[in-house]
């Protein structure tokens, strides 16, 4: 019977969202499973289900997590025998966290925060648990969640679905449901099992991100803030805000002003006594109270004209003092807080410790309706046993049964606090608090208390007072509920029409008294009155604010606001914003609760939010000196700063959009000095655009170019190094890149940088690196070559343009990158390029090359040697139509390059063991017995000049010799001119195009 009943009531907790399987369903769940996973929130829990569900037959082991172990038994599920393993987490299996180039404080302005990437990743302390779950649910069928039946285990049992089935797919997912860990309710779950509820998660994420991004924006901008303003104070101080720790600290601002503003007035009222030969009797005015003394003197003064009293009417009622309701968490804390002393945190952690024990049901629940299904004979049957409350739960069940007292409020999810089984073994404020649970449940479960009320009213010059005196007639729940109390009055008897002398009339003065400071109970009950958290978070809110020292305690418990709590309150509130204030936050928790009832879309709900809190978070950062203010009347004067001095990091304006992932391409400061675009996405899009070291200033101009797609593309101001440019073009300009402009493209040598994401990173790449190597700057498929950074490479452009060595007797106009003048020099080396001239720099501080012949073949220069593919130009591949800039032929498998039959190049991973392993490399794309030959690393530079000649991997990371060069030049050319030579092979591989030592496979 029992068991049934506790069946029925567990039907009565499935959610909205989460569909009960139905028979057939589950034995098609079912069939051929041998093993199933089960997953609690907490290794107590696990383990209490464990010992339930297996009879005390469990098998214990070790997980990779030393605090969450594992249990294994047999169990038939459904007429079929399957093994259970039984394992646990830790709470929250994963957590949110900004990308990390936006997780150190100074690395972008608080703003950015409100749109930056945020990603879901497990903690380094929980890998073990997450490994153990990935490990058992490679051998498992079935995945059962176990976790609490409440808004966060439903989020984590997605957790724990997301980490499970991203190693095995075909895994299958339920949901078990209970409110109490008893033999009873655990079997009548795992008879019952569902699917597990998205739209319940789903607002949990919501919530998570949204505390993420307004928590941190604001913070850093508090804290950063005051920091510098106030450093003698708040040098060390984290100035924390929350979206619901401030309306909480706004409640306790807000009562405490309101005592400071408090004026006490003076009021008169007339009092009345009679001693009777039965006991002495005080009457009350029924004017109850006047401010005007005047006017309650000329009262006074006609009672004591004729103080005679006159009984005008006596009347008797019944009376009714109400047992308690059902308990919900809310006041499961107000009770505790008010007649334990133990504060709202305490209370949860103990009793979550009485619930994994199996001894009251689950304990964050917002229901005081106790199901009709739910046996509460048998609850009530469990605690006669007690010497204390035994007695009394035995006349429960003698006068009927319980009847409770149901509120108003049910969340279907779980049943109101109550105790599941009886103990006697607990020590402390477990006891107590197991004690109020148990003596709350049997008052709810009993009858109110009667009594009779007895009104006596008398009349004296025309002003009635009026006397109440009580008697009990059955005390009913105040026997086990000590909690209460309501005593006896004794009155004399009056009857109607008699008159007596009163023994005293007099007036009396009092004064008016402010309204107390919030206890812990008060502040509860604010925060459930405005929607500020939930019954499972008041707690930690308030914690916070304490651990902040926004507030205090006085000595009676009571909550004192400290200088910083008010300060800030005040800052925000003279901003005209009243972020103190709980109307922000309970509109938040009202569309969470929409999203769980499928209402509402989470997506739609968190644009909203973000856009809300962002433009308020646009206005504080404008109006912050008005928080410096209302700090200063509490720290004194805060410190002066600079104009110029900058506080955060300026928000980085866009440029344009990337061709990689299309977000924003913004202007950054290399640490060595120098710039370039970077694209927003970083790391997971790592596309960049480096600008030479010839460039000494860059920014943003407010112009858009009306040709570059997609719009808008920004013009940049530059300005440029002396001598980096042709004297025909000025020093200083405005220029567009985005490819339109073809004399700024090539002397920046714009091309995007675009490195692996993070999924297709080369092994030896660290994370976290912006760049694997500058070589990754690849150039298009009509130049075969790995350039440098533009910083070590010559100008293309500079080649084309710049003038013809200087006639002999005048002086030479070629300056290199440190500003002095290049010196020329001839190459003696046999080869192809020997007797050519070219430039460098004379004192060898900077990199610079110029082929003397490079730019002018027409004006009786010698034409470059360097074979150009028919169409290729330069910032355009052969045939693309399109600048470098452009995003990559998604055919192109080699990042650009061409073998040595003008095919494109195929990406092969090394895969030998050695120091190259996981190394990428560019090779022919015919089968092995018809390559050519080529071989080039992905990750090599190729030193500047070598445009024309394959790009070998002659050296393991440092650009090659002349001579190097010149003979690959020569073995790779298909120039009539040049004689046909049979390129060396590898004596390992037996291929041409690299030697033995530089083999891929000599690893």
């Amino acid at each position: 019977m029992i068991f049934a009943a506790v069946r029925c009531a567990l039907r009565w907790l499935p959610r909205p969202g989460s569909r009960a399987l139905t028979l057939a369903d589950m034995e098609v769940a079912m069939r051929g499973v041998r093993k199933i996973l089960c997953v609690a929130e907490k290794n107590d829990a696990a383990k209490g289900i464990a010992d339930l569900l297996s009879g005390g037959r469990m098998r214990r082991r070790e997980g990779l997590s030393r605090f969450n172990k594992i249990y294994e038994f047999d169990y038939r599920l459904r007429g079929q025998n399957v093994t259970m393993i039984m394992t646990s987490v830790s709470g929250h299996l994963l957590a949110h966290d900004f990308q990390m180039q936006f997780r150190k404080w100074q690395s972008c302005n608080p703003l950015v925060l409100f749109e930056a990437e945020i990603e879901k990743y497990c903690p380094e302390n929980f890998l073990d648990i997450k490994k153990t779950l990935e490990r058992e649910a490679r051998q498992c069928q079935v995945l059962v969640i176990w976790t609490d039946c409440d808004r966060e285990g439903e989020n984590i049992g997605f957790e724990i679905i997301h980490v499970c089935k991203a190693v095995k797919p075909s895994l299958q997912v339920l949901r078990a449901r209970f409110s109490e860990i008893t033999a009873r309710a655990v079997q009548a779950a795992c008879e019952n099992l569902m699917e597990p509820d998205r739209r319940v998660s789903d607002a949990v994420d919501v919530r998570q991100e949204l505390d993420l991004r307004i928590g941190a924006a604001f913070t850093r901008f508090q804290t950063l803030r005051l920091q510098k303003i106030f450093p003698e104070v708040l040098a060390e101080q984290l100035i924390s805000y929350g979206s619901c720790q401030f309306p909480t600290l706004g409640f306790v601002v807000e009562r405490f002003k309101a005592i400071q503003a408090f004026v006490p007035e003076t009021f008169h009222k007339i009092r009345v006594t009679h001693d009777h030969r039965d006991g002495a009797v005080e009457f009350s005015w029924k004017r109850h109270r006047l401010f005007n003394h005047t006017a309650c003197l000329v009262l006074y003064q006609l009672c004591m004209e004729d103080p005679r009293a006159t009984v005008v009417e006596v009347r008797s009622k019944a009376k009714s003092k109400w047992r308690p309701q059902a308990l919900d968490t809310v006041e499961l804390e107000k009770l505790a807080s008010r007649k334990l002393r133990i504060n709202a945190k305490e209370t949860m952690r103990i009793a979550e410790k009485l619930y994994t024990q199996g001894y009251i049901s689950y304990p964050r629940t917002e229901t005081n309706i106790f199901p009709k299904d739910l046996d509460l004979t048998a609850l009530v049957e469990e605690q006669t046993s007690d010497p204390r409350w035994g007695p009394f739960a035995q006349s429960i069940l003698e006068r009927g049964g319980p009847t409770p007292r149901n509120g108003n409020k049910s969340d279907q999810a779980h049943p109101p606090i109550h105790p599941t089984k009886y103990t006697d073994s607990l020590q402390g404020d477990e006891q107590r608090l197991y004690e109020l649970i148990v003596r709350h449940f049997l008052a709810c479960c009993s009858q109110d208390a009667q009594g009779q009320e007895t009104t006596v009213e008398i009349d004296i010059a025309q002003e009635r007072f009026v006397a109440h005196g009580l008697m009990i007639l059955a005390r009913n729940y105040l026997d086990v509920y000590p909690y209460d109390r309501w005593s006896d009055k004794t009155l004399p008897v009056y009857s109607r029409g008699s008159c007596f002398q009163p023994s005293t009339v007099e007036m009396v003065d009092g004064e008016t008294s402010p309204p107390q400071l919030l206890t812990e109970a008060d502040l509860i009950a604010l925060m459930e009155k405005h929607g500020i958290g939930t019954d499972a978070t008041h707690a930690e809110h308030i914690e916070t604010i304490k651990a902040r020292m926004y507030v205090g305690l006085t000595p009676d418990k009571r909550f004192l606001p400290g200088h910083l709590g008010m300060g800030l309150v005040e800052g925000y509130d003279s901003m005209g914003y009243e972020m103190s204030k709980p109307d922000l936050r309970a509109e938040l928790e009202a569309d969470l609760k929409l999203i769980c009832e499928g209402k509402k879309d989470k997506l739609v709900v968190l644009q909203q939010q973000v856009q809300k809190y962002r433009q308020v978070f646009i206005e504080a950062m404008a109006k912050a000196q008005r928080l410096d203010e209302a700090l200063s009347q509490y720290f004194g004067a805060g410190a002066e700063l600079a104009q110029q001095e900058a506080i955060f990091p300026a928000v980085p304006e866009p440029v344009r959009k990337c061709p990689q992932c299309g977000k924003d391409m913004v202007l950054k400061t290399r640490k060595s000095g120098g710039f370039y675009l970077s694209c927003t996405g970083f790391p997971q899009c790592r596309s960049a655009v480096w600008f030479p070291d010839s460039v000494l200033e860059a920014s943003r101009d407010g112009s858009v170019c009306p040709v570059c797609q997609p719009h808008p593309v920004y013009r940049l101001k530059f300005k440029f190094k002396r001598g980096s440019l042709p004297p025909t073009m000025p020093l200083e300009f405005v220029g567009c890149v985005g490819g339109c402009d073809e004399t700024l493209r090539e002397i920046l040598d714009l091309r995007f940088s675009q490195g692996p994401t993070r999924a297709g990173q080369p092994v030896s790449q660290p994370s976290g690196h912006l760049q694997a190597s500058q070589a990754l700057n690849r150039m298009g498929s009509g130049q075969h070559g790995h350039p440098q950074p533009p910083a070590t490479r010559p100008s293309r452009a500079l080649a084309r343009t710049l003038p013809l060595p200087a006639a002999e007797g005048e002086s030479n106009s070629v300056t290199c990158n440190c500003g002095r003048e290049a010196v020329l020099l001839t190459v003696r080396k046999e080869g192809p390029n020997q007797g050519r001239q070219f430039y460098r720099c004379s004192g060898g501080g900077c990199s610079f090359f110029l082929w003397a012949d490079g730019g002018h073949p027409e004006a009786g220069g010698r034409p470059s040697e360097v074979p150009r593919p028919p169409g290729g130009s330069l910032g355009c591949p052969p045939g693309s139509g399109k600048p470098l800039g452009g995003p990559r032929s998604p055919g192109d498998g080699g990042g650009g390059a061409r073998c040595l039959c003008s095919q494109p190049a195929v990406t092969r991973t090394v895969q030998r063991d050695g120091p190259n392993k996981g190394r990428q490399f560019h090779t022919c794309a015919k089968p092995r017995e018809q390559q050519c030959g080529f071989f080039q690393w992905v990750d090599e530079n190729v030193a500047p000049g070598t445009f024309g000649g394959p790009p070998w991997a002659g050296a393991r990371g440092g650009s090659q010799g002349p001579e190097a060069r010149s003979k690959r030049a020569r073995a790779g050319s298909s120039d009539a001119g040049s004689a046909a030579k049979k390129p060396r092979k590898c004596s390992l591989c037996h291929q041409p195009g690299h030697t033995r030592p530089f083999c891929p496979q000599n690893r």
